[in-house]
């Protein structure tokens, strides 16, 4: 048997994705503690995710809807009121194995809150779960010969054929969370906070990038607080801050020439008032908690053996088939969104406070060089009214948006990672009730390319055949076909690359469908 270098490449394989939808539908009472209810003014929703726990070819899944409302009592002014939704899920994943890697992510579709009467709400939401399997396993491939003896003329007794190949191997694959505390006071021209209405926290601008053992990470986190004032007449105030960060993690095996493939997703958020040295309710307190799910990726080149035969003795090869990923395409687009839309039927507006924006996707789809994303930015638009009895309300506008990222060579097996950042969102009044969006959406991507190629399993040695090799020809004249190559060539005719190449006088090892080559078999005795 030969002896065989075989090399072992780390790989990471999309092995199955499972995409459901979970309808929630539940009345909720408002507690005794709390006024009753006149009218809604903001809702909010977001999912709280449990451990998955995966059993044979079935994932179960469970979380919980955490929505708050921000209401208009009866007798005037604004409260805030949250409650808890469980729900469970058992996702059926053909395939699945327990030593696979399975990540589970969610979108909250739809949120719709509506007063039953003053005392009861009817919480409907539609989640879309989607579960990923991986599959972390390493592809061996024999890239070389070990010794082998040449023969008497010194040529080498076995012929091999090497090719080149681009491999992307997965270096580094794990979850880790960063966290930020940060405080915001409020300028002078703010009164002091008597109770906090409402907050909204998001992710804006998040870049990732590895260094040597860290993970570089920097972005910008948006903060919005409605609360109202001290005093005896309080009065509804918000406060906007845009709060930037920078910062490493520890990260052993990273190296900085690495790829990334990093999610960033917020899974804990929290404001709080805090006095401030006068005693004075007039800071904030942020706690957000950043959950990344990395993937790293290495490409390197790899020469891997292909074919092997010899001149002086039978070779029985054993091949199969290996597959690795090829880095086919890592860019970030830029998509503009430009709509006017009209805010009717209410009060009239005084001024716009607050908007907030959501990427939402419908559909990937990878096309003739392209990946085509199309999708909604879901816009909440927060003002305030000149009705005293309604001095804050809101809309929420959904504008449609087309992309296509180049891709080249993208085909349905591609495999690709996307995230959204909605990167720049204003809202402007242009006029009466109508309200100018302009936002910029961003879409980074990295697409992976699945690539099988014939590799060598192993290789035994038994004496030359010489029955047969003497009812081969000794010499030959040959007509390449289509799809000839020289090395197909001189297997075929029991010669060497190199015997063709002098026999003919070629300049290299390339040649033409039509060309008409002198073939001479050759003998090397072991």
């Amino acid at each position: 048997m030969l002896e065989l270098v075989k090399r072992n490449i780390h790989m990471n394989r999309w092995k199955n994705q499972v995409s459901t939808q979970v309808t929630l539908d539940d009345d909720f009472i408002v507690p005794d503690t709390m006024n009753d209810i006149a009218q809604i003014v903001l809702d909010a929703g977001e999912i709280q995710m449990e451990p998955v726990k995966v059993q044979s070819e079935k994932v179960a899944v469970r979380g919980k809807l955490d929505f708050h409302i921000l209401y208009r009592k009866e007798e005037g002014g604004l409260q805030t009121l949250g409650g808890l939704i469980p729900f469970e899920e058992t996702v059926n994943v053909p395939g699945l194995e327990e030593k696979d890697y399975v990540g589970v992510s969610w979108q909250l579709d739809d949120l719709n809150v509506d007063m039953i009467n003053s005392r009861k709400l009817s919480i409907k939401a539609i989640v879309t779960l989607e579960v990923k399997v991986e599959s972390l396993f390493d592809t061996e491939a024999a890239v070389d010969l070990g010794a082998v003896e040449d023969g008497e003329d010194g040529t080498p007794q076995i012929e091999s054929l090497k090719r080149l190949i681009d491999v992307a191997a997965i270096a580094l694959r794990r979850k880790d969370t960063y966290r930020l505390k940060e405080e915001i006071t409020l300028s002078g021209s703010k009164p002091a906070i008597d109770r906090i209405l409402w907050t909204e926290m998001r992710l804006a601008g998040v870049s990732t990038r590895p260094l040597d053992g860290q993970i570089h990470l920097e972005g910008s986190l948006m903060v919005f607080a409605v609360y109202e004032s001290e005093g005896d007449s309080p009065i509804i105030q918000w406060v906007e801050e845009t709060i930037p960060f920078s910062g490493e993690l520890e990260m052993q095996g990273a190296v900085e020439e690495m790829i990334p493939a990093i999610s960033a997703r917020l899974i804990h958020k929290e404001i709080e008032e805090k006095p401030d040295y006068d005693g004075e309710m007039r800071e904030l307190e942020v706690d957000a908690v950043i959950e990344l799910d990395i993937r790293l990726y290495q490409e390197q080149q790899l020469e891997i053996l292909s074919d092997l035969y010899a001149t002086n003795r039978e070779l029985t090869v054993d091949t199969g088939e290996a597959c690795f990923d090829k880095i086919l395409a890592r860019n970030t687009g830029k998509c503009k969104i430009a709509e006017k839309v009209a805010i009717g039927g209410g009060p009239r507006i005084l001024q716009i406070c607050h908007s907030n924006g959501m990427v939402k996707l419908d559909e990937v789809e990878a096309r003739e060089n392209v990946l085509v994303m199309d999708g909604v930015l879901e816009v909440r638009i927060l003002y305030l009214t000149d009705d005293d009895s309604q001095p804050v309300q809101s809309v929420t506008e959904h504008l449609p948006f087309h992309y296509e990222a180049e891709a080249p060579n993208i085909s349905q097996d591609s495999i690709w990672y996307l995230e959204t950042d909605v990167e720049q969102l204003m809202a402007a009044m242009v006029g009466g009730e109508t309200v100018e969006v302009k936002a910029v959406v961003l879409l980074d991507m990295l697409v992976l390319q699945p690539i099988c190629r014939s590799v060598i399993l192993r290789a035994e040695t038994a004496p030359l055949d010489t029955k047969k090799l003497q009812q081969m020809p000794g010499i030959v004249g040959y007509l390449v076909q289509e799809g000839d190559e020289l090395w197909n060539i001189a297997k075929r005719f029991h010669t060497t690359t190199e015997n063709i190449i002098n026999t003919n006088n070629l300049s290299s090892d390339t040649v033409r469908p039509g060309d008409c080559l002198i073939l001479v078999k050759e003998i090397v005795r072991a």
